[in-house]
């Protein structure tokens, strides 16, 4: 990393893997972390990975920015999703959250994050990209795990790619789920892992499933990602084929995730999106 990162940074913790590998790859390049995690959402195991942490309800935001200040961290970074279903019920929005709220037109995911972020950033925290630390995870082009795809499945995810650009287009989600030439599921608020498995109880095993980049997504936030989880649902689904978007996806555990794919005969694919690199934060 060059000498100019920051040598403490903030950590916006959400659930999944991927908090504690960032964790790790900072503390290993001599960054200090300062978190702050979310009930209900983020592994309680983060505690002893990060040089710090604070506990917080989604929706807390004033309550980051004074954590974050009084560590006298500059710039931060969130990492790992937020259950949209479960922090609906869950948020305790603060004083900072009704502030952002007030100024949005949209309550979708990327015009939401791009607010907090900016609200961040009002208060001397900068929001950097996920992709500063993790550019050796995003998924390569090309088979990557597998026997090769037929022809039908092929087919599918091609009509899965373009279903998922109008889906992200929309902004409602990064994940389709096809088989036959059939859309069987869009990804909403229930998450990818649940989007996958309702295509499966539709078709029952042998469907494609296809995960893309949202078409002008900030790469600050909110990056698909898939890992161990991903691989244990389209298992138990039956799943035949995940189909990522390469260089814009992150595969976490990547080792062991297409491994363990090629064991058990599922195809992992790195596809071309929309050709379009990540949009940049707004300055």
């Amino acid at each position: 990393m060059p000498d100019s990162k920051p040598r403490r940074i903030g950590l916006i913790a959400g659930g999944g893997r991927l908090p504690h590998l960032f964790a790790t790859t900072a503390r290993e390049r001599g960054i200090s972390v300062v978190a702050t995690a979310h009930h209900g959402q983020t592994d309680a195991s983060l505690e002893g990975e990060v040089d710090a942490i604070t506990w917080v309800r989604v929706g807390q935001l004033d309550r980051m920015v004074r954590v974050f200040r009084n560590a006298k961290v500059a710039s931060a970074v969130m990492v790992g999703g937020i259950g949209r279903a479960r922090a609906l019920r869950e948020a305790r929005p603060d004083l900072g959250a009704f502030r952002v709220a007030m100024r949005l037109r949209s309550f979708r995911d990327d015009a939401l994050l791009r607010a907090v972020a900016s609200y961040f950033e009002e208060h001397g925290i900068s929001i950097v990209p996920q992709t500063d630390f993790f550019s050796d995870l995003l998924a390569p082009s090309g088979q990557l795990a597998g026997p090769a795809l037929s022809s039908g499945q092929e087919k599918d995810v091609a009509l899965g790619l373009e279903v998922a650009r109008l889906l992200g287009q929309a902004d409602v989600g990064q994940t389709v789920v096809v088989k036959d030439g059939q859309v069987l599921a869009l990804e909403a608020a229930e998450g990818t892992d649940e989007t996958i498995r309702r295509g499966g109880r539709i078709a029952g095993s042998g469907v494609v499933v296809v995960k893309v980049f949202k078409p002008g997504q900030d790469a600050r936030f909110d990056l698909p990602a898939v890992g161990r989880t991903t691989f244990e649902v389209m298992r138990e689904c039956g799943a035949a084929v995940l189909a990522v978007e390469a260089g814009k996806t992150l595969i976490v555990d990547a080792a062991g995730f297409l491994s363990e794919a090629e064991e058990a005969g599922i195809s992992v694919v790195g596809i071309r999106g929309s050709g379009s690199d990540p949009a940049s934060p707004p300055r």
